[in-house]
């Protein structure tokens, strides 16, 4: 008995989608479309990709086209029958430094195929930090273009030609910014519309009003002899209100010292 096909998904005027029992690929197979947040890569490990990025929420919103993954593989511009990427530092030292005219063509190569007002960023750990400023910002332009380092990092010239801005996870060193990417584009496409179907719950999560998140409790309301406080329970939403900014601010100020100084700054200016 043949398997029945299951019904063609609505297109909303962007893009043709006919039935298959065939598994599309997130990524390879999907159309472009126009006014939708785009994410490039630029990489030594496209294989990588989409990694995480294409489970849960963030893979079913790029499944139905909330916005878009391509990876630009960094060897393929590579020269020689090895396709090198890569050469000794000047000056001398260990490691490898990417070179710059390999890169400036993967940058070429992609930056014709996206917004030219998406940002290009040089995942490095000398970079500014990702905040959820800098992830709110980027998430309300038309997409980025990441470039993912390796071995000891990308030459300067590159960085200055092309006024690259580099951004940083924290105050650590991965071997590639792969794993950095990823994190990246999680912490932007789960503020685009639509994405986590409730827009008011990225309103109050941490760093949102600058200040880390108040503590959550679900049910049971006995656990191991430990209560939810009564206020959450009490149905008093200014109180609750009222129970969660202090929560906030004691959070921030004993595990934040800086973001509570920061706070307190914005305070006395407003």
């Amino acid at each position: 008995m043949d398997e029945p096909q299951s019904p063609p998904q609505r297109s909303h005027g962007r893009k043709t989608m006919r039935p298959t029992l065939v598994p599309r690929d997130l990524m390879e197979d999907a159309p472009e479309l126009a006014s939708v947040w785009k994410a490039q890569v630029i990489t030594l490990l496209p294989e990588a990709f989409p990694g995480v990025l294409g489970l849960s929420l963030t893979g079913r919103a790029l499944k139905d086209g909330l916005w878009q993954l391509e990876t630009v593989p960094l060897r393929q511009f590579g020269e020689g029958k090895h396709r090198n990427v890569d050469d000794t530092p000047a000056g001398g030292g260990a490691g490898m430094v990417l070179r710059p005219d390999i890169m400036a063509d993967a940058i070429d190569h992609a930056r014709v195929r996206i917004a030219p007002m998406a940002p290009l960023i040089y995942l490095s750990p000398r970079g500014r930090p990702l905040t959820q400023k800098l992830a709110q910002q980027l998430a309300a332009g038309p997409g980025v273009t990441l470039i993912c380092g390796r071995f000891e990092g990308l030459d300067q010239r590159v960085i200055d030609h092309y006024n690259i801005i580099e951004v940083s996870l924290g105050d650590f060193v991965l071997t590639g910014g792969e794993i950095a990417a990823q994190a990246m584009i999680d912490a932007i496409v789960r503020l685009l519309p639509g994405v986590l179907g409730n827009e008011a719950s990225t309103e109050e999560e941490s760093f949102s009003d600058g200040l880390l998140e108040h503590s959550q409790y679900t049910r049971p309301a006995i656990w191991r002899g430990m209560e939810i406080p009564p206020v959450l329970m009490s149905g008093h939403h200014g109180e609750i209100a009222k129970w969660r900014r202090a929560q906030s601010e004691d959070l921030t100020r004993d595990r934040r010292p800086d973001l509570w100084e920061a706070h307190q700054a914005r305070r006395k200016t407003d």
